[in-house]
C-alpha cells in the first residue's frame, strides 16, 4: 500500500454521497455516537473485539482517541462519521484502517445503527469511500467479516467485493476475508459469491 507523508496530513477530506456526507469525528458528536457504539447489535460484529460503549463520557473519551489517531495517520487511512444529508443526524461510522500484524492490508468497514439497516447506507458509504481510497496509489481494500454476520457478507458483495477465504491473521479472530479492486467498484458487474457454507448453522 502507497500512502502519502503523514506530516502534513492531519484532517481527512470530507466524502459526499448523493444521501450522506462522510467527515472527520468530532466529540460534539458524542450522544449520536454513543446511540451506535453503544448498542449491542452493533459491538458483537466488530473486528477487534469492542465492548459496548456505556455512556456518553466514555464515548466522549475514545471519540478524543480516534481523532488523534486520525490524524497521526497517512492518507487515506482514517475514521469518519457518518451524517445523514437531509436532516444532518449522525448514524454511524466509516473506516479505513491499517490491519495488523503487518499494517500493509487496508480494511474498509462502517458501523450504522440498527434503525438505519436495509436501506442501502452502508452500500452507498462503502462504495464512496473505496472509490476515493482508490485515488491515493492503494490497489486493494479488505473488509473482515465475523462468521455468521451475513447481513456485513451481503454489503460487501454488493460492492463487488470478493472472498478471499478465511483467516486468524488479523485480531486473533477467525475471520472472512473479502477484497476489493478498483475495477470491482463497477456497479454492473455480478455480486461476489459468498464462502462455502457461510452462516450456516
Amino acid at each position: 500500500m502507497a500512502v502519502r507523508d503523514p506530516a502534513t496530513l492531519s484532517s481527512r477530506p470530507t466524502v459526499f454521497t448523493a444521501r450522506l456526507m462522510l467527515r472527520g469525528w468530532h466529540v460534539g458528536d458524542a450522544s449520536a455516537a454513543l446511540a451506535v457504539y453503544g448498542h449491542d447489535a452493533v459491538t458483537r460484529w466488530l473486528s477487534p473485539a469492542m465492548d459496548r460503549v456505556p455512556d456518553l463520557g466514555a464515548m466522549r473519551l475514545l471519540l478524543q482517541q480516534w481523532i488523534a489517531e486520525t490524524a497521526g495517520m497517512a492518507l487515506p487511512a482514517g475514521r469518519w462519521a457518518i451524517q445523514r444529508r437531509s436532516d444532518g443526524h449522525v448514524i454511524g461510522g466509516a473506516i479505513l484502517l491499517p490491519l495488523p500484524p503487518g499494517r500493509e492490508d487496508l480494511e474498509i468497514g462502517w458501523q450504522l445503527h440498527p434503525d438505519t439497516w436495509g436501506h442501502g447506507y452502508a452500500s452507498e458509504a462503502t462504495y464512496a469511500l473505496a472509490a476515493w481510497a482508490f485515488e491515493y496509489d492503494v490497489d486493494e481494500l479488505f473488509a473482515v467479516v465475523r462468521p455468521g454476520n451475513t447481513r456485513a457478507a451481503a454489503t460487501v458483495r454488493r460492492n463487488g467485493m470478493h472472498w478471499v477465504g478465511e483467516t486468524s491473521k488479523y485480531f486473533g479472530l477467525t475471520l472472512q476475508a473479502f477484497r476489493l479492486r478498483s475495477a470491482d467498484l463497477d456497479q454492473a458487474a455480478p455480486s461476489a459469491h459468498l464462502p462455502p457454507n457461510f452462516g450456516a448453522s
